[in-house]
């Protein structure tokens, strides 16, 4: 999701007419923006991005490209929403700091001291757990655990169903050792801002962040937007072609990647960020303390494998580094068919936003450092160019990988005089976390239907020795899958694991985590 989900160059001649004019190291007019922005929705194949950007205090470009949806083909502009995905999370860590300023919980308050019910695989783990490591990704559970409880669909997992599921999650690292991006514990973090508000985290951010600073259209969900007019659909890549998508998460991820909003308003929380929590026409407004800000932008987990020189990191709520010797918070989100992409560099008191319907980091990747490099001297750098070549790259390879599995099925069948009796693998089965899943005959073939999420479903073909593939109904999922079955000694399947075919399948589909046992077999 998230963290999540999957990533024809143009702007050569951008960079030849900006070296022609004696432009290339400085910075990019509105104008010049703009042909970055179209450059990127056609190379990139997104139907439509809204681009802000705010320097000084003021913001100095925000506008909207391309499309809304396919299906519409209406406009986007400075107002159009889009889910902000993960850049909730810097929302989400600020809310808690409001309440640390108001002295009703600490940074360092045990999370079982608020939640009570809060329990991790490990004993002293769950009795160490503080709000602060909710916020930084070192918990020891590995990339995305858990993510299928609330992607790709609204699942009918619960909130405190959620919460209680976390003790099944078992870590693939030492507690506070290791960086690895997760979307749950904001869930948490989000629960802990409700018990020490005593209102819900939709309210309190709502109350409490958007309306002292008039971000008036934004609002913690899709679903509690009051005006849906000028809402984007999100888009996923599927054979050459865009698939309009639908939401992603349900109304419990709020706290991971809820909120819905636009980039006038994320100017103006930008700008906040950028004055330390000061906000008003005279800055004489304080929406949390400068002590608050400082610790939102302190490193907290080392992200190991950066560039050497410099340093990478993860405060609470932010990905923090240096570019150039210049300090930078930034943020990504993702949902289905959509990815969002917010960078400040505090000391020159810019700040960048980006929106996106179509789920290619890529994209804004290319925008947000085109504009940058201007700021920072940066000179002959070709962004879309850079970022294009690795995209069409790795999906190569990915494709490649697909390809020569469905080709194996090819050969197999037509090989094979003996193939598993798939009746044998009909039953229903249940992880401890993520539910159940039912294997049966449907339409003549054999189908996989997970229960509580609802849009992992598709039809089975057989590979190799005990080994399916499941491709799902919804082919923007991209996520087809291996369903590997161990058997018992009468020959029948006891269980199941789940592992995904495409290298680029998003890593919110946390197959790696499940682990399937019979429940009920089918007479």
């Amino acid at each position: 999701m998230y963290v999540i989900s999957s990533l024809k160059t143009k702007l050569g001649f951008i960079a030849l007419l900006l070296a022609s004019t004696g432009l290339s190291a400085q910075i990019l007019s509105s104008k010049q923006i703009d042909s970055v922005a179209e450059k990127t929705l056609s190379t990139f194949n997104v139907p439509g991005i809204a681009v802000a950007v705010v320097k000084d205090g003021k913001v100095i470009h925000s506008k909207g490209y391309g499309v809304r949806s396919i299906k519409t083909n209406l406009k986007v502009d400075e107002n159009t929403l889009f889910g902000v995905a993960s850049n909730t999370k810097a929302m989400t860590a600020a809310a808690l700091g409001m309440l640390v300023d108001e002295k009703k919980i600490t940074w360092d308050t045990k999370v079982t001291d608020v939640i009570p019910e809060f329990k991790m695989y490990d004993a002293f783990v769950t009795s160490e757990f503080t709000v602060r490591d909710l916020l930084t990704h070192r918990s020891g559970l590995g990339l995305g655990a858990g993510d299928l409880m609330i992607w790709p669909d609204s699942s009918t997992v619960t909130k405190s169903q959620l919460i209680h599921n976390l003790r099944f999650l078992k870590p693939v690292s030492s507690f506070r050792t290791k960086y690895d991006y997760d979307n749950l514990l904001y869930i948490v973090a989000g629960e802990v801002v409700a018990r020490a508000s005593g209102v819900t985290y939709d309210e309190f951010i709502e109350t409490r962040i958007f309306k002292p600073l008039a971000m008036s259209k934004t609002a913690a969900s899709w679903y509690r937007l009051k005006d849906k007019t000028n809402v984007i659909d999100g888009h996923a890549p599927y054979q050459g072609k865009l698939l309009p998508v639908g939401l992603s998460f349900g109304e419990i991820a709020n706290a991971a990647g809820g909120v819905y909003s636009n980039v006038t308003d994320m100017s103006k929380w930008v700008i906040t960020m950028i004055n330390a929590g000061k906000y008003g026409e005279k800055l004489d407004k304080q929406l949390f303390s400068p002590a608050v800000h400082r610790e939102l932008w302190t490193p907290q987990t080392i992200i190991a494998g950066g560039n050497p020189s410099s340093f990478s990191s993860y405060g609470l709520g932010w990905f923090l580094s240096n570019v150039n010797g210049k300090f930078q918070a930034t943020h990504t989100g993702g949902l289905s068919g959509i990815v969002t992409q917010v960078t400040i560099l505090p000391e020159l008191k810019l700040g960048i936003i980006v929106l996106t319907n179509q789920q290619s980091g890529a994209a804004f990747n290319s925008i947000t450092n085109s504009i940058k490099d201007g700021y920072l001297g940066i000179t002959g750098m070709d962004r879309i160019k850079t970022y294009n070549d690795n995209r069409l790259k790795n999906e190569k390879q990915a494709d490649e990988i697909v390809a020569k599995v469905w080709t194996d099925i090819e050969a197999t069948q037509k090989a094979s005089t003996v193939k598993p009796d798939v009746k044998n693998f009909y039953a229903t089965y249940k992880d401890a976390w993520f539910g159940d899943v039912t294997i049966s005959e449907r339409n003549g073939k054999m189908h996989f239907q997970a229960k509580n999420s609802p849009k992992l479903k598709g039809d089975m073909t057989f590979y190799k020795g005990n080994t399916f593939i499941v491709k799902w109904y919804d082919r923007s999922l991209d996520a087809d899958a291996f369903v590997n079955f161990t058997l018992n000694n009468q020959g029948k399947a006891d269980g199941f694991k789940i592992e995904a075919v495409s290298p680029l399948t998003d890593f919110s589909f946390d197959f790696q985590d499940l682990d399937f046992k019979i429940t009920e077999p089918k007479k």
